[in-house]
């Protein structure tokens, strides 16, 4: 029904971030002509709705992107169902959602920051 959805247990990057657009395409991949199980765990603080969402071959979709390199656990809200599916060397590429996680939040300030700056340059 158009609902967006918040993947259960993991983070992956925002689209303006790193990897951001492939893991955007990867999970139209995974989904495109498929009809996925979306089961609500959760309402974020910011309204959006969380669930654990599955393929009709019954793949956890978390769980692949984790497994694809484009996401990472996150056990604050998986308990590490996913730690064990994690590429190795994955949360030094994925530095953003890493230092989302340790709430390093003036890491994704100064990255939004320099995003911000090059375009004016390039004007």
């Amino acid at each position: 029904n158009k609902t967006q959805i918040r993947l259960y247990g993991i983070d992956a990057p925002e689209l303006d971030h790193p990897f951001g657009q492939k893991a955007k395409w990867a999970m139209v991949k995974l989904c495109k002509g498929h009809r996925i199980k979306a089961v609500v765990t959760d309402v974020d603080h910011y309204g959006r709705t969380v669930a654990h969402c599955t393929l009709p071959d019954r793949r956890d979709l978390s769980a692949e992107l984790v497994k694809m390199g484009l996401a990472i656990d996150w056990p604050k809200y998986s308990d590490g169902k996913y730690k064990h599916l994690e590429v190795a060397g994955i949360r030094k590429r994925l530095w953003l959602a890493d230092a989302r996680q340790m709430g390093k939040m003036y890491l994704w300030e100064q990255f939004e920051y320099d995003q911000m700056h090059r375009q004016k340059q390039r004007t």
